[in-house]
């Protein structure tokens, strides 16, 4: 049974207000609690509405069964500033934070509502800039183990906010040898893949997506679109270096807000 207006409201007051304070809490109560994704998905814009903050992106992948992969990026939560600081969850340690190395999409034109869908290269003549981010992860139970999809849908796929990185000095690639240090400890080396198989699959997707719920994208916004090198655990309070493969070269250093 779909959830009522009143109950899609009460699960969103609540995520809304572990967000505002960064503490994360239990399951939502069984009477509010999303159990298929279009309640989801529903909750997920109520928080929206309850927290009164600026949509300035999305995260977006390419659905699958029983999955809806979107949600919104609080401008608030966008940040270029080489020492970062960002709200880390009262059930995190104090000295790391959690990550994905993404590429971010910024558009230079809006991508409206309409009835006509839009095609690749309308999509394609909207994108501004790519850059390296890094999506910063958490999200807002204090046990999200085993945790149904519309649970975590609802509050937004872990999504805490992004730091947005430099341009890419190359076009983005589906794949290539990502690497990164901490500190003086030893670079790691992985080879990153982007898990749609391209990097703008999921933003030609969550374009149409959003048309068809009479949303739309706007100048300004980023989109994020999936992580090269699954999520990684990193130090706070050290310098990190970043290597997309020579696409772009970055340092940034988190602390605690």
């Amino acid at each position: 049974m779909s959830l009522t207006p009143e109950h899609i409201t009460q699960a969103a007051a609540e995520l809304a207000a572990r967000r505002s304070s960064g503490k994360p809490g239990p399951r939502l109560p069984e009477s509010y609690r999303p159990l298929d994704l279009e309640d989801a998905w529903q909750v997920q814009q109520a928080v929206t509405l309850a927290l009164g903050q600026v949509v300035g992106g999305w995260k977006a992948a390419l659905p699958s069964p029983g999955k809806l992969v979107v949600g919104p990026v609080y401008q608030p939560a966008i940040s270029r500033a080489a020492l970062c600081s960002v709200p880390f969850p009262v059930d995190s340690t104090p000295d790391s934070l959690k990550v994905e190395t993404e590429l971010a999409f910024v558009l230079a034109r809006d991508l409206p509502a309409r009835e006509q869908p839009y095609t690749e290269a309308e999509v394609d003549a909207a994108v501004g800039s790519v850059h390296a981010a890094l999506e910063i992860c958490a999200n807002r139970y204090t046990d999200a183990t085993g945790l149904p999809f519309p649970e975590m849908l609802a509050d937004g796929l872990v999504n805490n906010g992004v730091w947005l990185g430099p341009e890419l000095d190359a076009p983005e690639s589906p794949a290539f040898e990502l690497g990164w240090q901490a500190g003086d400890e030893p670079r790691q080396t992985v080879q990153g893949k982007h898990p749609n198989g391209h990097p703008r699959a999921p933003l030609y997707w969550l374009a149409n997506f959003l048309r068809e719920r009479g949303l739309g994208l706007k100048a300004g916004q980023l989109v994020i679109t999936g992580s090269y090198a699954g999520v990684l655990t990193v130090p706070a309070g050290k310098t990190l270096r970043f290597d997309y493969a020579g696409l772009a070269r970055f340092e940034v250093e988190f602390s605690r807000r």
